[in-house]
């Protein structure tokens, strides 16, 4: 069982992206209510219409708002309503929301649908974007806020069939820190991207090869992979006060694996494949 420490009492978020129980959002939306937020909970209307948010919303307490984080217009309507809602200021913000129609294709890297990459970016990147944007002319963040977004190691290496969305993780982590200089000098807002582990979320099943992926950072880090509970136990920090020099930044949470070249059990496991082929 978890022990809260009122790590966030009194503090107003706002989650995008909670879809069911295996996402990393609901993770996030759950421990943060178990640390004293009041919480706003968002996804796009169809998201909202086939997850189970409303389910979230009742044990968190919480207030769901349709809304797509690609539309400005979604966006401005959201950041009002919350502030009503919420009587205030909002103290944290996660972005948790991606997705590539090119994976879901299968169109390999090399054979993009440049529309479909066009929609990779929008929702994936851009979007954060849009939300910070529209946040900071509406002035809809407290002072010394915490916005997190959530990405991935593609991001700075190659990962096979990782596609277009690791081109999108790229821009995230970039506006990341141009938009982290911009808010952070102005507001002391500070804004930040959580590189996961690979997890077993709707998002990351649907990445071709994903099993073995999960299973060889989980061999290759040496505390294993991070799960999306310990995930949700990172961003607590994140929007706490513990925190508040602390921006512009990409941080692995991953079990050490983006720091790892070789492991024993990795270089084992490398020369029992040559033995293999002698013997066949």
């Amino acid at each position: 069982m978890i022990m809260a420490y009122n790590l966030l009492k009194g503090k107003r978020g706002l989650i995008f992206g909670a879809l069911n129980e295996a996402s990393i959002a609901w993770k996030v939306a759950e421990r943060t209510y178990e640390e004293g937020a009041n919480l706003i909970l968002t996804n796009t209307p169809i998201a909202c219409r086939m997850g189970n948010i409303n389910d979230l919303a009742l044990k968190t307490h919480s207030t769901v708002i349709p809304a797509d984080a690609t539309s400005i217009d979604d966006l401005e309507r959201l950041f009002t309503e919350a502030q009503e809602i919420l009587g205030g200021k909002l103290d944290f913000i996660l972005h948790s929301v991606g997705m590539s129609v090119n994976v879901r294709k299968n169109r390999t890297y090399d054979n993009l649908d440049y529309s479909f990459l066009n929609k990779t970016l929008d929702i994936s990147a851009i979007s954060f974007h849009k939300m910070l944007q529209v946040a900071k002319k509406m002035d809809a963040v407290s002072d010394n806020g915490s916005i997190l977004a959530l990405t991935y190691m593609a991001a700075q290496r190659t990962i096979a069939g990782y596609n277009d969305m690791a081109d999108a993780k790229a821009l995230l982590e970039s506006i990341t820190r141009s938009f982290g200089y911009i808010y952070g000098k102005e507001k002391g807002i500070r804004i930040n991207t959580i590189s996961q582990s690979p997890t077993y979320t709707t998002a990351g099943g649907g990445i071709k090869g994903f099993d073995s992926l999960y299973d060889f950072a989980d061999k290759l880090s040496p505390l294993g992979n991070a799960t999306a509970d310990e995930c949700a136990d990172y961003c607590v920090v994140m929007f706490s006060d513990l925190t508040k020099k602390v921006t512009m930044q990409n941080l692995y949470h991953d079990g050490g694996f983006s720091s790892m070249g070789m492991s024993v059990e990795a270089m084992t496991q490398y020369e029992k494949s040559f033995e293999k082929d002698c013997n066949e």
